[in-house]
C-alpha cells in the first residue's frame, strides 16, 4: 500500500466528525491518541503539558475536520500535522517568552505512550514500534547535516531563516539540504512499506 493512501477508516472518522459526530472523535483518539501523544511530547519535552496539547490537538481535529482534503494527503499525516503544529506554536510561544535555545533530543529516547488510553492491542504495539523504527532508521540514515537541519526543523520549529542563523549557513543550503534530506527519507520509507 503507498504511504499516501490512508486509512478508510480514518477518512471516514472525519467525515463524521466534520458532520460533528462525537463518537467518531473519540474512536479516532483511541486509534491514534498515543502516536500523537508521543511526537507532542518529544517536541514539549513535558508530560503535563503534552497532555493538555493532546487535547488541543484533537479540539482542532474537531473544529477543522471540514478542511481535511484528500487529495493532498492521507488522514493520518493530516492529523499528525495538526498535533505537531499545537506543539510547535507552545514552543514558539515558550522561545518568545524565555528566548531560550533547548538542546536536540535523542530519536530513540523518546517513550510513546498517552496517560489514561484504554489497553493497546499487541497489533497496535507493534505497528507504533514498527513506524518509531522507521522512521528512527531513515533519520539515522541520513548525513549528519542534513539530519540535525531536518531535526530542528520539524521538532524544534525552527524556520529554514532561523536555522541558517543558528548553523551559521547560506538560507539556499539549508533549504538544499533539508530537501535532500526529505527526499532521501521518503525513499527509504517507501521501500520499508
Amino acid at each position: 500500500r503507498a504511504m499516501g493512501a490512508g486509512d478508510p477508516t480514518d477518512r471516514s472518522l472525519l467525515q463524521c466528525i466534520a458532520a460533528r459526530d462525537t463518537a467518531a472523535l473519540a474512536e479516532l483518539y483511541d486509534r491514534h491518541s498515543r502516536l500523537l501523544f508521543g511526537l507532542i511530547l518529544r517536541i514539549v519535552r513535558d508530560r503535563g503539558e503534552a497532555e493538555d496539547l493532546l487535547q488541543e490537538a484533537f479540539v482542532r481535529v474537531w473544529t477543522r475536520a471540514e478542511t481535511y482534503d484528500a487529495q493532498v494527503g492521507g488522514p493520518l499525516p493530516w492529523i499528525v500535522r495538526v498535533a505537531r503544529n499545537c506543539a510547535i506554536d507552545r514552543l514558539r510561544a515558550r522561545r518568545v517568552r524565555a528566548a531560550v535555545d533547548a538542546p536536540a533530543i535523542d530519536v530513540a529516547a523518546v517513550e510513546v505512550a498517552a496517560p489514561g488510553t484504554g489497553i493497546q492491542t499487541p497489533e497496535a504495539t507493534v505497528l507504533i514500534a514498527e513506524q518509531r523504527r522507521t522512521l528512527s532508521d531513515g533519520l539515522a540514515g541520513l548525513p549528519a547535516e542534513q539530519r540535525r537541519l531536518i531535526e530542528a526543523a520539524f521538532f524544534e520549529g525552527y524556520t529554514h531563516s532561523e536555522l541558517a542563523q543558528r548553523f551559521g549557513l547560506p538560507l539556499g543550503t539549508v533549504k538544499t539540504r533539508i530537501r535532500a534530506g526529505m527526499i532521501a527519507m521518503r525513499q527509504r520509507l517507501e521501500h520499508a512499506v
